[in-house]
């Protein structure tokens, strides 16, 4: 357990040290927007492409993985929606960013940092795969269904899939996440290694990544808090932390995949809930508050979930 903590542990403190930070008036709440402007647009898709670029796949297919990860994602985002329309009373709209913030796991800023000092490049390499899909995909069901909630409540008019895909398809070809996984791949696929100062660069910068996310994470946190809703942000934080990887373990033994990659998938399911669920709310106006709180009490519980998982993964 000693070993499991000193991984863990390090991960929270940063993003407590973040949070100090700015509560004790060191820097700004505008600093850390800036220092997360840099890991989300350079310090992580580096990380990425370094990944990518020097991955050994094994020939392995991704598909498994995939199924494995976004079958636990589908149980949770149910029974979120489900909770809150059946057993909270609340309308579709917020059902549907409940779902949102019971699977939706902060995989770049928490998961990145956690999986890399835990797993290692295998792990590294089983998140990047996860990553070329999840925000995608995850962006495209939830606007979707938000959008749908929203014609139910107030019978507004639906802009049409076709509209919605080419949206999101317009802001993900912009997405420097996506451009660092796909430049990596391209460079890994065509076997021309990097020169050795471009190399030293790239590895530099991405050593930056984990320390900078977590930090600028802590110091984001400020802005959210616990504004009500205590009742269902309870539910949708106990779906996020232990239900989701939970669902996403059962996946990873039903598929067979490997150790490392089934640790690296349930260790990323398992960190608290990412700022897209509050970024939803922001876009639709609706679920501030549950979605401030999910966020919130997943970090605050976060260190013990992942101690626990990674403890039962050995």
């Amino acid at each position: 357990m000693s070993a499991i903590a000193l991984n863990v542990f390090p991960i929270f403190i940063l993003i407590l040290l973040g949070w100090i930070i700015v509560k004790t008036g060191v820097l700004n709440a505008d600093v850390g927007d800036a220092l997360g402007d840099f890991v989300f647009k350079i310090a992580v898709p580096f990380l990425l492409f370094n990944t990518i670029y020097q991955a050994d796949f094994h020939g392995a297919s991704p598909f498994r993985l995939w199924i494995a990860y976004f079958s636990g994602v589908a149980i949770t985002w149910t029974l979120g929606h489900l909770i809150a329309t059946t057993f909270f009373g609340r309308d579709a709209r917020v059902g549907v960013l409940a779902g949102v913030s019971s699977a939706f796991a902060n995989n770049v800023f928490i998961g990145l940092p956690l999986v890399g000092r835990t797993v290692g490049d295998e792990g590294i390499v089983a998140l990047s795969i996860l990553l070329a899909v999840h925000l995608p995909l995850m962006m495209v069901i939830g606007t979707v269904l938000m959008e749908n909630a929203e014609r139910k409540v107030g019978g507004g008019p639906s802009r049409g899939l076709g509209t919605i895909l080419r949206q999101i398809a317009a802001n993900l070809v912009k997405n420097p996440l996506i451009i660092g996984l796909a430049a990596g791949l391209l460079v890994h696929v065509s076997g021309v290694p990097l020169p050795q100062v471009v190399s030293g660069v790239v590895e530099q910068i991405a050593g930056i990544a984990a320390p900078a996310a977590l930090i600028s994470l802590g110091m984001a946190l400020n802005k959210y808090g616990i504004s009500g809703n205590l009742g269902i942000a309870s539910a949708t934080s106990f779906l996020k932390l232990f239900v989701l990887p939970a669902c996403v373990w059962a996946a990873c033994q039903l598929l067979e995949l490997s150790p490392s990659w089934t640790s690296a998938l349930v260790l990323t399911s398992a960190v608290p809930t990412g700022i897209n669920a509050w970024l939803i709310a922001n876009r639709f106006g609706v679920g501030h508050g549950l979605a401030a709180s999910t966020i919130t009490l997943t970090t605050a519980a976060g260190v013990f979930s992942v101690t626990f998982w990674a403890w039962l993964l050995g």
